[in-house]
This record gives C-alpha cells, structure tokens and sequence, in this order.
C-alpha cells in the first residue's frame, strides 16, 4: 500500500511540473515578439511551370476545386502541375482572379480571396493592416513570413468574419483580405 502511494505521488508532482512548464513556454509564445524580417513582397523565382525541384510552388492546398499558387494564379485541382504551381498554359488559369470578391476585399471563394490578395496593388493595403494589426492578431500575423502566407491567413475566416458568435456577416462573401471587417448585418 506504501510503494502505490509512493507512486502516485511521485507521477503527480511529475505530471505537475510538466504542466507547469508547458504552461510557461505557452505563455512564452503568447508573448509579442518583435518582427525582425519585414514581408517578403516579391516571390523569388519568376516560372510557375517548370516542374525542377527548384521551381516548387506553395499552394492553398484545401479547395477541393480550386487552387491557388504563391505566384498568384488560381486553376482547378487538375490542372496544378507536379511541383505545386497552376499550369498556366491552360485557358482557366487566371492570375490575380477577383472573380468572386467585393470591392470591400470579400470573396465568396476562399482561392479567389489568396489570389486577389496577392495583388502588387493590394500591397499598401496589406502594409497598412500589419501596421495595425491589435495586440490580438499579432502574433498570428507577425508570425507569416511572407505576402503569401499572409493572404492565407487574412483570407481565412476568423471571428471578424462573424457576428453573435455563430453568424457570418456576409453569408455569401465571408473571406476577405481587405482592412476592415464586413458591415454587421441587422439583427
């Protein structure tokens, strides 16, 4: 009866300090830091169709009939090439596609939000909200290395996008990149 006790005192200081330390690195993450590279605004390599290891695209990976590449361009599921890039020899591939997106920066489609997004124009506009980006959303914003990555995030939807907790403000164009939320809809 001594060494079961023994024993389950000793894993409960154990499972204590553990928790404790994962705690305090948790806290540690929530910290702001300082954001020491600024934005990467430019990709650094120009063809999205080679198929060379050196030429891989990122992509927004999720959509089940769209994609968009880190240069810019959306295209449909079959037409992304082996290294990650649309092929843009293909007639619907679009750079810089705003086809379903507000003047406000909301887009009924989440690809075509990254693509919009990545705009060169759409650059003061993304420099103007890190700049302004709340405590809040710091460390989630400062943590994106690059205007790509940037996009994703902006364009994913988020409590701006919702109103009472359980309601987009826009039903119909819920991811947006632009500055400010969508208006609230009357209740």
């Amino acid at each position: 009866l001594g060494l079961v006790l023994g024993l389950s005192l000793v894993y409960f200081l154990s499972s204590t300090f553990k928790q404790e330390e994962r705690t305090v690195r948790d806290r540690n993450l929530l910290q702001v830091q300082e954001h020491e590279q600024p934005i990467v605004w430019k990709v650094k390599f120009s063809s999205g169709n080679s198929s060379q290891l050196s030429n891989q695209c990122r992509n927004s990976v999720q959509g089940k009939l769209l994609i968009t590449d880190e240069l810019g361009y959306i295209c449909e599921r079959k037409d992304l090439l082996v290294n990650g890039c649309c092929n843009v020899n293909v007639p619907n591939t679009k750079l810089y596609s705003c086809e379903s997106c507000l003047p406000n920066g909301c887009c009924s489609v989440y690809e075509c939000c990254v693509s919009c997004c990545l705009q060169p124009s759409k650059q003061h506009l993304l420099e103007r909200f890190l700049n302004r980006a709340a405590i809040a959303f710091q460390n989630l914003f400062m943590a994106v290395e690059d205007r790509f990555e940037l996009c994703l995030a902006k364009c994913r939807t988020s409590s701006q996008s919702v109103q009472h907790e359980n309601t987009y403000r826009d039903p119909i164009a819920k991811y947006c990149y632009g500055e400010y939320p969508p208006e609230l809809l009357p209740v």
